[in-house]
């Protein structure tokens, strides 16, 4: 995903509710009061967490309507795929709410005969003060998500929505002042110095969702203080198109996952790897499906997000200017510079090193490049680095099994896209550059957990051939313990 920490203009500039909420100033002074509401107790019983997650779904509900306006005021968004991020935060609510008990359960572990008699445990252990960086494109969920976990784990937390979503981190700040308590959870709105000066705090975790480039910046600001970070992040995503696929439902998936928010999604399909065969036959399906969803023209239908701002609409526009130079548009190309718009557009690739390969392309654009087998497919896939989410469209297992075995990415579907990132069981998460750390469900409690071992022994049964003098025991020690 794009980086949340480099400041631009907004496309509207202006709050959802009409007012400039200004951001509270967070210090080390801040940080180290939210961390002793965990270390004196306070977050550790099970009621405190489950009011915290009360108190999340009163937020969703009471701002829905707000919630709705303020993602259309920022990226256009269609109050369905608006609803999406609502929905996204409730299921995780719930699925919470369900399993927090199991969560906080102590997880024995076998003890050995040597050490017996004796207890071993691992116990879920709050981190303390976390910290969660947010993205434009799905300003909301992204933020809220995260939070869910970390509160059911018994955290307080300093919220960094993104800046280029202005409406939607205006709302936030006023939906969490409002729901919940400022000596549990912080807002910062801000800049990317903001982000910066919060990023030189000591904080207990550091979850971040963006681009690699800020990734590592996040990672390197971390290091002095050995703060743990999880990172978000995105990639090429390929698409996997085999002969025997079913291609009307191909197509139909395809153009949903591409042009949903726009194409600003980090788990969209990024690009096709096609079987030759099938190739032109799937770009008119493509190209059916386009017109269906958008009409004849698609820089007017209401069901186009549009591009978040100037600074990300000029670099697509610049990379669509390139392929019109070079005759590789096969459908679409339109743009409207004033409404930040871009039609979905299928581009012709026959270079891996075409410059609309280069970087993750975060838009409505669809490179399609043929390949001759799925062993081809799989070296294109491995000659990158390691994708958020690789996706197959296939009737073989055998097909998705060598797939499997050839590749590595952060998830995977088959005979779909973007909808595994959307199960809140299914743990979620990069590799490589595409990230480190998972969340969603037990994973994201986990992440926001310290497992702590426990071993527990009577003074009892001391057996004394652990201690010197060893002389003669070493014969002994090799009988009990090989």
């Amino acid at each position: 995903m794009p980086a949340a920490l480099v400041s631009s203009a907004s496309p509207t500039g202006t709050s959802v509710t009409g007012e400039n909420v200004t951001s509270e100033t967070v210090t080390s002074a801040t940080v180290a009061a939210l961390r002793q509401r965990v270390t004196q107790g306070d977050t550790l019983p099970l009621a405190w967490r489950l009011e915290q997650l009360d108190r999340l779904e009163r937020l969703c509900a009471e701002g829905e309507d707000a919630v709705l306006a303020a993602l259309a005021a920022d990226l256009g968004k269609p109050p369905v795929e608006a609803f999406f991020e609502l929905v996204a935060v409730r299921q995780e609510i719930r699925l919470t709410r369900a399993k927090l008990r199991r969560w906080l359960a102590p997880r024995t572990a076998a003890v050995p005969l040597s050490l017996q008699p004796g207890r071993a445990e691992t116990q879920a252990q709050p981190l303390g003060c976390v910290l969660i960086i947010g993205p434009w494109n799905y300003p909301f969920h992204l933020l809220l998500q995260p939070l869910v976990s970390a509160l059911a784990a018994g955290n307080t937390a300093v919220l960094k929505p993104s800046e280029h979503a202005p409406a939607t981190a205006a709302l936030l700040a006023k939906l969490v002042a409002h729901h919940l308590d400022p000596a549990v959870v912080r807002l910062v709105q801000g800049d990317g110095q903001v982000a910066q000066e919060l990023l030189q705090l000591r904080f207990d975790h550091i979850f971040f969702t963006g681009g690699e480039r800020v990734g590592r910046l996040v990672l390197a600001a971390a290091a002095p203080h050995l703060t743990p970070v999880t990172l978000e992040l995105g990639g090429k995503s390929p698409a996997v198109v085999l002969a025997d696929a079913d291609l009307e439902t191909t197509a139909k998936r395809l153009v949903w996952g591409k042009a949903i928010n726009g194409g600003q999604t980090c788990v969209a399909p990024d690009h096709l790897l096609v079987e030759e065969p099938i190739r032109q036959e799937l770009v008119g399906r493509l190209s059916s499906r386009i017109t269906a969803c958008f009409g004849a023209d698609p820089l007017q239908s209401p069901d186009l997000a549009r591009i978040v701002n100037r600074a990300q609409f000029e670099r697509l526009s610049a990379l669509l200017e390139g392929a019109r130079l070079k005759g590789q548009i096969l459908f679409g190309g339109q743009i409207d510079p004033e409404q930040l718009r871009i039609a979905p557009t299928l581009l012709a690739v026959d270079d891996p090193s075409d410059p609309l390969m280069a970087s993750e392309l975060f838009g409505p654009l669809l490179p399609i490049l043929g390949v001759e087998s799925l062993a081809e497919a799989i070296t294109a896939i491995t000659s990158r680095p390691k994708p958020l989410a690789l996706y197959l469209f296939s009737r073989s297992n055998a097909a998705e099994r060598q797939l499997l075995a050839g590749t590595s990415s952060g998830s995977y579907c088959r005979n779909d896209v973007v909808m595994q990132a959307g199960l809140a069981e299914l743990a979620f998460g990069g590799v490589g550059t595409s990230g480190m750390g998972s969340y969603h469900g037990q994973a994201g409690f986990d992440t926001f957990s310290h497992q702590r071992s426990l071993l527990r022994r009577p003074f009892a049964f001391d057996l004394p051939f652990r201690y010197p003098p060893y002389g003669s025991k070493l014969n002994l020690v090799k009988r009990l313990l090989g």
